[in-house]
């Protein structure tokens, strides 16, 4: 997407970031522009980031920065993530993405939620790039009614057997370790009090993928179903306390709809960059379209509006790190960011005209990538719900 990683994407200046955090960023943008941008495409084309990039990652100290030293980590606060995370969004590599969801979104589970025996198991190749996670919660007929999901997992003896289907799993190829949310009580009034986590792994007999699955956006990252017919999965394996996934589900939600505005405010913000560029340049009438009113009026409109909306993910960002109860926030910057990245798609590719309908031209990849941002991490009618209930409206 990005050629280079030396644009003009405006990363402003936040408080939650240090010196050692913009040195990082250089650093890890290098390692970008050697690693990943040469191979953007052909990444597309093979609908995977490879398994090779991703322990390079490992290598370098660029996956599950956070986890403490005792397992190999860094020991990192979460600006490094969220460093990681725009740096990787400016090349499209962000949103659902492998390095992002195995980091940010299912390795936390381990951390929060895991045995001390569970942390030494699975943390230091997570953190390697031996271990690559994802989390499984959507089935075929469930997405956002997570208290309806239908898999199960029964305990015999030593072990739990699980029955049933998961959809649109991101990492559902290159990953080797998943977070499974199953029904451990199926008779549990309301459903979701009979749901619990359980991790797992490649290997595990009656555990196959499905296929993969073709989406309309965001081919490098891989997406797929996956199937579990009388799984054998040792009891050890359970993360947390018996019937409490659905509660841990619903805090770590949190962060992942705060990853979710990060790639919609970074994608807002390079298609804005973009279309300057090409506004300034383009002709018509005999003269450049940036100087018709239109075309100003538009992108002064947007610009504002990306603006407000990078001012208020930070404040966000900046309360997530300081532990505060922010889950109206949150809701707010995931709905608002990722529609506002919807409308500047729009916007954006009508003012590039027909070349904006040509894949050579970059607006067209972010018009189907960003497209999706609205729906995963729960819906943007969920997160008006959410705000809604806030307020003391039901």
């Amino acid at each position: 997407m990005a050629k280079t990683l030396t644009g003009k994407t405006n990363i402003t200046h936040k408080s939650y970031l240090k010196e050692e955090h913009h040195i990082f960023r250089k650093a890890f943008a290098k390692f970008l522009e050697k690693e990943a941008a040469p191979f953007i495409e052909k990444w597309e084309e093979d609908r995977s980031v490879p398994l090779t990039f991703l322990k390079k990652m490992g290598e370098q100290g660029y996956l599950c920065p956070w986890v403490s030293e005792e397992y190999g980590g860094l020991n990192a606060d979460f600006g490094y993530s969220v460093v990681i995370n725009e740096e990787l969004n400016k090349l499209g590599l962000g949103a659902g993405g492998a390095s992002g969801l195995h980091s940010d979104i299912v390795m936390p589970y381990i951390e929060s939620y895991g045995t001390e025996e569970q942390k030494k198991r699975w943390l230091p190749g997570a953190v390697s790039g031996e271990i690559i996670s994802g989390v499984a919660m959507t089935e075929p007929g469930t997405g956002s009614d997570l208290a309806s999901i239908k898999t199960t997992a029964v305990r015999k003896g030593d072990y739990f057997v699980i029955n049933g289907e998961k959809t649109f799993i991101s990492n559902g190829i290159v990953g080797n370790l998943f977070v499974v949310a199953c029904k451990t009580d199926p008779h549990a009034v309301p459903g979701y009090k009979g749901i619990s986590l359980i991790v797992v792994e490649e290997g595990t007999p009656g555990f196959k993928r499905g296929k993969k699955l073709k989406k309309i956006g965001l081919h490098s990252q891989d997406t797929a179903e996956l199937i579990f017919e009388d799984a054998i999965v040792p009891v050890e394996n359970l993360l947390g306390d018996e019937n409490k996934g659905f509660y841990y589900l619903m805090s770590k939600l949190q962060q992942e709809r705060l990853l979710v505005s990060i790639s919609a405010i970074i994608g807002a913000e390079r298609m804005l960059e973009i279309t300057l560029d090409y506004v300034k340049e383009r002709k018509a009438f005999g003269k450049s379209i940036s100087s018709f009113q239109n075309t100003q009026f538009k992108l002064a409109e947007l610009a504002t509006e990306i603006q407000i909306g990078r001012t208020f993910l930070d404040n966000v960002i900046e309360k997530h790190i300081a532990k505060e109860n922010i889950i109206t926030e949150m809701s707010m910057a995931k709905w608002w960011t990722t529609a506002l990245a919807k409308k500047t798609a729009s916007e954006c590719m009508q003012l590039h005209g027909g070349y904006g309908y040509m894949e050579e031209y970059e607006i067209a990849r972010w018009y189907r990538d960003v497209a999706v941002l609205s729906i995963f991490a729960g819906t943007n009618e969920i997160m008006k719900g959410i705000i809604a209930n806030n307020l003391g409206l039901n």
